[in-house]
Formats: structure tokens, C-alpha cells, sequence
């Protein structure tokens, strides 16, 4: 879009967005303008993508971004009637730091106190699970006997997994990697009795090296929602009212399973 034509629809949405109630709009199909230009004050929609959560976005053959987190960015661009940019990330925490340094508008991230302070979420569109790794020849054999002294348990740096655990737990010690794909190599290098992390990527992590496995079920839930940077009201009441449509017309069921993604359930309506 040419500049000067973007800063005279700014000023028409910013004039309009004084007229109109602020959370209008919160149905997907009727963007209010404050809505509009909250999630694309450049003109375009800048959509955080995290590789290292492949439950919600991957590389094709080809190398562009692929998955139902993708598949949503580009969904909503097409409902507010602006392009798209995605901007890719090798970790959660990166992403955060995107959202607080307002480098991005949409993020798709795991809901956690620790980050609500810097961001505003949707209700969860895709839950996950959390799960505990450890060698074939460990004597854990449960979730609940992880957390005892003298356990270490490694988590990617930032992520959801370790903000909960660093709540949680009361006698085991963290040990942080640098990304979540990361914890199962430094956890058989360091010696560390258990790795942390997202099932699905701990299940393809046993699969590569063997003489590991999982243990039984989960230690945590994990709701992944959209979130906006924090106080972008317009934005966030219109993304809730989208992603509550595209649960329930079963766009982000559909997503998961084009993308051949198990062990994910669709988040139930808000």
C-alpha cells in the first residue's frame, strides 16, 4: 500500500474508531476500524510464527512456514482485508520479546500469567499437552515422582513448560536449554535425569535417539491462544470472536489435520 494512502485510512479509522463503541466488531466478519488498525498499524498484519512448537507450525519441503498457526494468520488477514507478514521465530521466548518490543501484532503462544503481563490472549483455539522424559534405565516411572530433591529436569528457556514448572515445583532443580527441541540432546549431554517439554516433540526426539522414553500421560495442559501486545482492547475483542468462529465451523480442526498434527485437541468454546 502507498504510504500516504495508508495515513489517510489511519486517519479515517482513527476518526471513525471515536464514533463507533471501541469493542465493536468483535464478530469476525465485522472488523471495527480500531480493530483494523490495532493489528495492522503498518498495513499489514505482522503474524509471529514459532517453529519450535510443531504443533503449530513447521518448514515445507520448499522451506516456507506451514501449520494451522500459518493457516490462521492468513485467515485473519483475509477476513480484516490486509496482507500478511509472517515473521518466523526459533523460540517462545523470542516471540514474547517480539510482543513486548510491539515488532509483531499476532502471536500464537501458550497462555501464562508470567506473560499476560505483556500481552493480551484469545481463549485457547488448540490444547496440548506436557510431557516428562527420561532414559529407558531411569527408576521414575510417574509424573508425580519427578519433583523430588536432588531431580533435575531441563526445559526450553521461556517457554510455557518452564514458566509452569518454575511455579510448581517445590524440590527438583531446572536446568534451562536454549530451545525447546534443544532439552533432550543437553539432557543425555549434561547427565540430566529428566527433559520437559512438548509431547509430540519429546515423542520425535525417543524416536531419533532411542534408550529413552516418556513417561505416563502429562504433568500439564498447555492452552495455546492468539494473543496482541497488551492494552490493543479492539484487537484482541475482534480476534476472540474469530477464533471462536473458526473452532466451531471446524477451521482449526481441519488445520490439524491437513498438517497431520496428533495428540492435539481443539480447545472447547469459550
Amino acid at each position: 500500500m502507498h504510504p500516504t494512502a495508508l495515513s489517510l485510512l489511519q486517519r479515517r479509522q482513527l476518526l471513525a474508531a471515536t464514533l463507533l463503541p471501541p469493542l465493536m466488531g468483535a464478530c469476525a466478519g465485522t472488523a471495527a476500524p480500531a480493530a483494523v488498525l490495532q493489528l495492522a498499524p503498518s498495513g499489514r498484519l505482522r503474524a509471529a510464527i514459532n517453529f519450535r512448537n510443531p504443533i503449530l507450525a513447521s518448514r515445507a519441503a520448499d522451506g516456507t512456514p506451514q501449520g494451522v498457526s500459518v493457516d490462521l494468520a492468513r485467515e485473519a488477514g483475509r477476513r480484516l482485508g490486509v496482507p500478511v507478514e509472517l515473521v518466523t521465530f526459533a523460540s517462545a521466548g523470542q516471540v514474547v520479546d517480539a510482543v513486548k518490543q510491539g515488532s509483531v501484532d499476532l502471536a500464537f503462544v501458550a497462555i501464562d500469567p508470567v506473560r499476560g503481563a505483556d500481552m493480551d490472549y484469545t481463549a485457547p483455539y488448540v490444547i496440548i499437552e506436557g510431557a516428562y522424559l527420561v532414559r529407558q534405565g531411569s527408576p521414575l516411572q510417574a509424573n508425580d515422582a519427578v519433583d523430588r530433591a536432588g531431580t533435575r529436569i531441563v526445559v526450553g528457556k521461556g517457554s510455557a513448560y518452564d514458566l509452569y514448572l518454575q511455579r510448581a515445583l517445590k524440590s527438583a532443580t531446572l536446568v534451562h536449554a536454549p530451545t525447546s527441541p534443544a532439552v533432550v540432546d543437553q539432557m543425555l549431554a549434561q547427565d540430566v535425569a529428566v527433559a520437559a517439554g512438548v509431547k509430540q516433540q519429546l515423542e520425535a526426539d525417543a524416536a531419533r535417539l532411542g534408550g529413552v522414553r516418556l513417561l505416563p500421560g502429562r504433568f500439564m495442559v498447555i492452552e495455546q491462544a492468539m494473543a496482541v501486545p497488551k492494552g490493543r482492547l479492539a484487537a484482541q475483542a475482534w480476534l476472540s470472536g474469530f477464533i471462536e468462529e473458526q473452532k466451531a465451523a471446524g477451521f482449526v480442526a481441519a488445520a490439524l489435520r491437513r498438517h497431520g498434527i496428533e495428540g492435539a485437541a481443539v480447545a472447547p468454546p469459550r
